[in-house]
Parts: structure tokens; sequence; C-alpha cells
């Protein structure tokens, strides 16, 4: 079999448009800034695909079940991983804040900010309605509804009910169930189509990013900038290494088998944009649909290590830039408070803005205009939430899936190791989501 030329591998497409993305932003910002409509064209495209995508993945992984009990079990170890692994994050977030300082020094009187630039995102985090609402919220007020509002959380409820029916009805369900196969087989084939759009659309969503901040707009803030990037670092090594380690697998082998993935995320700032190829691409890992058909798209809104970390550093380094002193119990309330309000904070651009706005209107002693200081770098900062959250996720996965003895260790093992031969096309590269005709088998070529 002949390798694929390089030039056809979608992770050297991505790199190739992010890296012109930034050139064309830097030199040619007005044109860079006109670019923006590529990059949302294609976080659209995939926002389109993604309800049908879950609801079809997780019917036929509740109905593959029969017990459901068995549902329920995943549900509760997935929530109770999910709570563990967010605590642990936001608890980092806290001490890297409280080692590294990086408000320390700016001495900003908060009465000089203009409160004006991020009135909206004030306005916007004043209308939660708090947990009760956004319980409430998960719930359509129409089956189809649920496919129209955009949120996952409520495609995954009517998901299980409709699985849990097909499964409880057994024999006659059967023809359903082969109908959602199908269409499942469909959608994940439009999601390949889609993905060869991925190097357009980062390369109009890096471009406008850079065009319109600006790269010399990162300077004054690369002490917070980098103590996150560092944060979130040694929390995927040390955090998610330690994890992955204790479950059998390499962390950083994952992390190649997902690469594709990471840079879609790294290009677009949304981890949106990689759901549906991340799902399909655990599936082939060895975990299995019923698995990653609870976890991953719960995950996508219980589970934002990126962001959990976000929240807890970005609210103590406006304390400190500000000289507002926070007591130990105001951190603790700080604590708990952003544990609930990065809850349904998606990975779209923004929505961690917004959730931060959230937190520091229950912890009033941070006056919530110095979030002015860190509007123009959020942008960048959402990168590292989206690259983080998307890591979570996969391993919260495989850790799930180990856990409830439905991960086939000879894949896992293969996928990691080696890259994948598919008949009938060139050779791709690990577990590479290949355009056009879906292969009908997979054989393992060693390195």
């Amino acid at each position: 079999m002949k390798r694929k030329p390089l030039y056809k591998v979608l992770y050297v497409q991505v790199i190739v448009a992010i890296v012109v993305g930034v050139i064309v932003g830097h030199f040619l910002p007005a044109n860079a800034v006109a670019m923006k409509p590529l990059g949302d064209a294609f976080i659209k495209l995939v926002r389109m695909i993604i309800s049908p995508v879950i609801f079809c993945t997780v019917v036929t992984g509740i109905a593959s079940m029969h017990d459901m009990r068995k549902v329920g079990r995943v549900g509760g170890k997935a929530l109770l991983y999910f709570e563990v692994v967010s605590t642990l994050a936001l608890a980092i977030g806290l001490l890297a804040a409280h080692v590294l300082k990086p408000g320390v020094g700016f001495n900003v009187d908060p009465a000089t900010l203009d409160a004006g630039a991020i009135s909206s995102y004030a306005a916007q985090a004043a209308h939660g309605e708090g947990l009760a609402g956004f319980f409430m919220h998960i719930i359509p007020e129409t089956f189809i509804g649920a496919f129209t509002q955009g949120d996952i959380l409520p495609v995954l409820l009517i998901a299980m009910f409709f699985g849990t029916a097909l499964a409880v009805m057994g024999e006659p369900a059967k023809p359903v169930i082969g109908l959602i196969e199908l269409l499942s087989k469909t959608f994940f084939r439009i999601v390949r189509m889609i993905t060869s759009l991925a190097p357009i659309g980062a390369f109009g969503a890096i471009a406008f990013t850079i065009g319109k901040y600006g790269i010399v707009s990162l300077l004054p803030m690369m002490k917070l900038i980098g103590t996150f990037y560092l944060t979130a670092f040694l929390f995927v090594s040390c955090g998610l290494g330690l994890i992955a380690r204790a479950c059998g697998f390499s962390l950083w082998r994952f992390v190649v088998y997902i690469k594709d993935e990471l840079l879609i995320v790294l290009g677009t700032s949304t981890s949106e944009a990689a759901l549906p190829q991340l799902m399909e691409k655990l599936e082939r890992l060895g975990c299995s649909r019923g698995i990653v058909g609870l976890v991953v798209p719960t995950g996508y809104s219980f589970n934002l290590d990126g962001t959990n970390i976000y929240m807890t550093l970005a609210v103590l380094f406006l304390a400190q830039a500000t000289n507002t002193h926070l007591t130990i119990a105001q951190e603790i309330t700080l604590l708990a408070v952003t544990m609930l309000t990065s809850k349904g904070s998606t990975g779209v651009t923004g929505a961690g803005f917004i959730t931060l706005a959230a937190s520091l209107s229950v912890v009033p002693t941070v006056p919530v205009t110095a979030m002015v200081l860190i509007l123009g770098i959020d942008r960048f900062m959402s990168e590292c939430r989206a690259l983080t959250n998307t890591m979570g996720n996969g391993v919260a996965s495989i850790v799930i899936a180990a856990w409830e003895k439905e991960l086939d260790r000879d894949k896992l093992k293969a996928a990691l190791a080696r890259p994948v031969v598919t008949s009938g096309t060139v050779a791709a590269e690990e577990g590479e989501a290949v355009v056009g005709r879906l292969p009908e088998r997979e054989t393992q070529r060693p390195i």
C-alpha cells in the first residue's frame, strides 16, 4: 500500500491552514477579519450534524445494552468521574493563581475601566435561572424542538428515552434499530464530508482572530496566558496522564491518535467542531457505542476541565490585578459556585467568558468591570480551554468503558501503537477519518 501524500493528510492541511491564517491575520488584518464567515460556516455545518449523530449513537447504544440498570450505572459512574476530575481542575486553577500570581503588579483601579465593553456578557450571565433553570432547560418543548434549539443535553434526554423504549420493546423494535443504525452510518459519512472542509474553517477562524485582536495584544497579558497554558498542560500531563496510566494506556499516544480533531479544535476555538469525529474515533479505539454515546455528549456539558481551570484562575487574576483581597471562605465559595456555573458551558467561543461573569456576580468582592482586562485575550485562551475539554472527554470515555468492562483492549493497543491502512484507499495515519469511500475493513501495519 502507498502512503498517502502529505498534502492529502488532514492534520497537515489544518496545520498549513493555521500557519497561513496567522500570516494573513498579521500582515493583512483588514482582509483577515473578512475571513470570519469561513470559520463560522464550518462550525455551523458541524452543529447541523451533531444532534442527529448523538441521537443515533445514543439510541443504538442503549438499545444494544438491553439492561436498563446498566444504562443508569454508566450514567452514574460518568457523573461521579466528571465531578471528581472537574473539582481537581478547579483546585489546580486556584493553586496556580496563588503560586504564580499572574495578576500581581497590575494595580488597576476598577473605576477607570470601561464597563460598557463587557455589558453584553454580564447581561447574558444575569439572565441565568440557577440550577433549577438549567435542568428545566434540558427538557425540550417538543420532541422535534430538541433538535432545533441547538443544545446537546435535550437531544441526549430524548435519545435516552427513545433508546430505552426500543430496548424494552425487544424483538418488535429490531427494524427500527436497524433503520437508526443505517441513518447513523449516513450521518457519519456526512461528517467525513464536512471534515474535509476543516482546513478552510481553521484558516478563516484563526485569520479573523489574529486580524481583529493582533498578536501584539497578547504581550501585556502574556503572564496570564502563559500561566493558563502551563496550568492546563500540567493538568493534562499529570492529572489526565496518571488517570490514563491507571487505565492502562498512554495519554500521549491517545493525543497523537486524535491529532486531527485537536488541530480542528485549535483552529476553530471550539470543541464542537470535533465532537462527531471524536465519538467515531473512540468507537474505533475499542469503546462500546453505548458508552461513547452516553459519556461524550454528557461530558460536553459536565466535564469541562479546561473551562474549570480558566474560571478559578481568571477570577483570582482579576482579584490580584485590582488588589482585591479574597478570604479563604470566599475562595471556597468561588470553588463551589464555579463548579455549578461551568455546567452547561459548551466549547463555543465566548461561553467561558459568560460563565465567568456569572461567577463574579456571586462573588461580588471582585468587580465585574475588571473582566475588561481579559476581554481582548479571551479568544486566545478559548483555544486552550477547548483543547483541554476535548482531551478530557476522550480520556473519560476510555476510563468509563474500562470501568464497565466495555473496552476492547486489543483494539486500544493496536490503534494507539500502529497507524491504520485502509483497503481501497491510500494509507492513512492513525485512525484518520478518511474522506471519500468508507473502507470495508481495516488492517494493521506496524510502524
